[in-house]
């Protein structure tokens, strides 16, 4: 049985992520999407707009010194949404994140319009980025 094409499609995005490929990203996301990040850091909140949320992801890779990676683990998806289980991980100022997400995305004709964060531990994202 072939894969949902919003399986490949958020495959493809975390692909796209952990490489740095803006120009994949730019094609992926709507230009009105809106991106939530959970709890109370310097990238907690709203990020509306696809120029917004590509700058965040930006500031991640810059406050990491690019080592922030986010491994994929499982994705599941129907024709309006998925949700994607991952693990991101990397370092920054002397200090190391492993921490476990779901990030649920709503879709609509092969793009992202809403994505959605849940970290597992909250707290241990706050005391990275903070």
């Amino acid at each position: 049985m072939a894969e949902h094409p919003n399986v490949t499609l958020v495959r493809r995005g975390f692909e796209a992520f952990n490489a740095g490929d803006i120009a994949t990203l730019t094609e992926m996301i709507a230009t009105d999407a809106i991106q939530h990040m959970p709890g109370d850091n310097q990238l907690s909140g709203e990020h509306k707009g696809r120029d917004s949320i590509l700058a965040m992801y930006g500031q991640m890779a810059e406050l990491t010194n690019g080592t922030l990676r986010v491994d994929l683990e499982h994705v599941y998806a129907n024709d309006h949404r998925a949700v994607a289980v991952y693990r991101a991980h990397g370092t920054r100022h002397g200090r190391m994140v492993e921490e476990k997400h779901a990030l649920v995305f709503e879709i609509m004709d092969g793009k992202s319009i809403d994505m959605d964060d849940i970290a597992l531990e909250g707290r241990v994202d706050d005391a990275f980025w903070s």
